[in-house]
């Protein structure tokens, strides 16, 4: 018994679809790092549910630059997030502004 495409595209929606409401509307600059992520795991749903739907590998490669970029993003992203939290602990994303030099 199969699970058919559409359920795994109306699922890549949904978690979108969270990820970029809990972006809009929280500011804590972690909430807000692991929504974009969020978003990013469902746009690699999608792919990985296009390409077992056409049957082509592309869609599999594409996922797998997608999370290399993640993970740099990672790094670069926890790095800063490390530094703000550094200087206040209840740091919000309207304080990036500190870490000017």
């Amino acid at each position: 018994m199969s699970v058919p495409a559409s359920w795994y595209l109306v699922l890549a929606a949904a978690l979108f679809t969270i990820g970029a409401v809990g972006l809009l509307i929280r500011r804590n600059v972690l909430v807000m790092f692991m929504c974009v992520e969020l978003m990013l795991n469902a746009a690699n749903l999608t792919f990985v549910t296009y390409a077992r739907k056409l049957n082509d590998i592309g869609g599999q490669v594409a996922v797998f630059f997608v999370l290399v970029v993640a993970a740099a993003e990672v790094v670069v992203g926890l790095g800063i997030i490390v530094a703000i939290f550094r200087r206040r602990s209840g740091a919000t994303a309207d304080d990036a502004h500190i870490l000017k030099g």
